[in-house]
């Protein structure tokens, strides 16, 4: 059964003031399964306050003491898992097996984090005179407020929170109200692991409204955002202008270069899993297939007969591959790109339909014929939509990769060791993986460059931007 979700202050599940709540509908029927909690000015304050009070407890928490907590939340998440997996495709529409798999690696995560907890090192500078000692301090930067997309529902708050819990701080997470049970499961292991009240505060409603006061409240001294550039640049804009710190996560349009020495079958096989997965709604999905001229043909045949073994469906069904879009937006936005396409000269070689008029449901799409003058070449298509498209030189398809202010992910597929070099130095993203699918493991950086924000969410690194770094210059008396 969906629950009622409910918001998360000061430790305690409670409803909005005035109970206020809005619809949670399954983009799989069209109906609505249940309701979230919507936050007032009130219930803002009151999560403000509570983060206030949590960062002052859990930031003299020990490290050692928040590894073992956050360890034991990781292991309440996978004993839940069976339980949570079946919310996350009932409200997002994945199919039921990327549901458990994200919730399992989300585990993984924190467990990586916990870890992290225990080795936020400082250091010691040599001084240049005796008597004297010159300490590197790292210190928790204080109350995070953070705004997660419905596309993957526990991942994009997992990286955030697990970052944030690690360094001492305390965090309000304004979670996706398209999918807010499973984030909501998220937060409630965490605290029956034993995180202290008011160190997590979890709250929904109007994203711009909640935005618009979190960010400039005095109380909150970071912001972390995972969504589209537009609404990024705006949030950035308002964070500078407030001096918080900021970590950006935004929009791609990842290029996928295919050489003609690949392996055609892996690179096909391998390709499309990352790009119909979650139904092509994901941030560093592969949509630009950049592909050498002698081996186009063979690509583009490998590449449709893969995408025509996906079975789009409810995620709950059995042998489901592929889910719906996450809601009528979406559909709309796959049927004005390709319609832009097809005006401008395309040939849709599979898919390009809805599928049905129930549930928003869309057919895995492969687009051939396509130039830089359509929409889809310059737009994030955020769904199951491949353009493929061939070339001739290595600096044409560099210039291709590179031609948009986007740079978040990039996949590559040769057997020249050359090349492969030639490329990890040429292609401007925060990510590129070669001959293999090898992003977004809790051990390695996540994040991306120009207009795909900056900042990791992954790695070492993901835990430097909840830190402030104090020297401390001490001589003796």
């Amino acid at each position: 059964m969906y629950p009622s979700v409910q918001l998360h202050i000061a430790g305690k599940w409670r409803n909005a003031e005035g109970d206020r709540s809005i619809p949670v509908l399954n983009p799989a029927t069209e109906e609505q399964i249940g309701t979230v909690a919507h936050a007032s000015r009130g219930d803002l304050d009151a999560a403000l306050e509570a983060a206030s009070k949590g960062f002052a407890v859990w930031r003299r928490t020990s490290a050692f003491e928040r590894s073992k907590i956050m360890r034991r939340a990781a292991g309440l998440i996978r004993e839940r898992a069976e339980a949570i997996a079946p919310l996350m495709t009932m409200e997002q529409g994945k199919p039921l097996f990327e549901a458990k798999t994200e919730t399992l690696l989300a585990a993984d995560i924190i467990d990586w984090f916990a870890e992290e907890a225990r080795r936020a090192y400082g250091r010691v500078i040599p001084a240049r005179a005796p008597d004297v000692y010159q300490l590197v301090i790292k210190e928790p930067v204080g109350p995070v407020a953070a705004f997660t997309p419905w596309n993957f529902p526990i991942n994009q708050v997992v990286r955030k929170l697990s970052a944030a819990l690690a360094a001492g701080c305390s965090i309000i997470v304004k979670a996706p109200e398209e999918t807010p049970a499973s984030p909501a499961e998220l937060i409630r292991a965490f605290a029956d692991a034993g995180v202290p009240d008011g160190v997590i505060g979890l709250v929904y409603g109007v994203p711009s409204e909640i935005s618009e006061y979190l960010i400039p409240h005095p109380i909150i001294r970071k912001l972390t955002f995972t969504g589209s550039t537009p609404v990024g640049k705006q949030l950035a804009a308002l964070a500078g202008a407030h001096m918080k710190r900021i970590t950006m996560e935004l929009g791609g349009h990842a290029p996928a270069i295919i050489f003609d020495d690949a392996d055609i079958d892996a690179a096909a096989k391998q390709l499309s899993k990352a790009k119909f997965r979650n139904a092509g709604q994901v941030c560093v999905a592969p949509t630009r297939f950049l592909v050498q001229s002698k081996v186009y043909g063979d690509f583009v045949a490998a590449f449709i007969s893969e995408a025509k073994t996906f079975k789009p469906g409810n995620g709950l069904e059995k042998d489901v591959s592929m889910g719906p879009l996450a809601n009528e937006r979406r559909v709309t936005a796959m049927e004005s790109l390709l319609a832009d396409a097809f005006q401008k000269g395309a040939r849709i070689e599979t898919g390009g339909n809805r599928i049905g008029n129930k549930g928003y449901f869309f057919e895995p799409t492969v687009v051939t014929g396509v130039n830089r003058d359509m929409r889809m070449m310059n737009e994030e298509p955020f769904g199951p939509l491949a353009m493929v498209l061939p070339f001739e030189t290595f600096e044409e398809a560099v210039t291709e990769a590179n031609r948009l202010p986007f740079g978040l992910a990039s996949y590559a597929y040769t057997r020249s060791a050359k090349t492969a070099n030639m490329l990890a130095s040429s292609v401007e993203a925060g990510m590129m993986t070669i001959n293999h699918l090898g992003l977004a493991l809790p051990e390695v950086p996540f994040g991306g460059i120009k207009d795909s924000g900056y900042g990791s969410e992954g790695g070492s690194e993901a835990i430097e931007a909840y830190l402030n770094t104090k020297f401390v210059s001490q001589a003796g008396l």
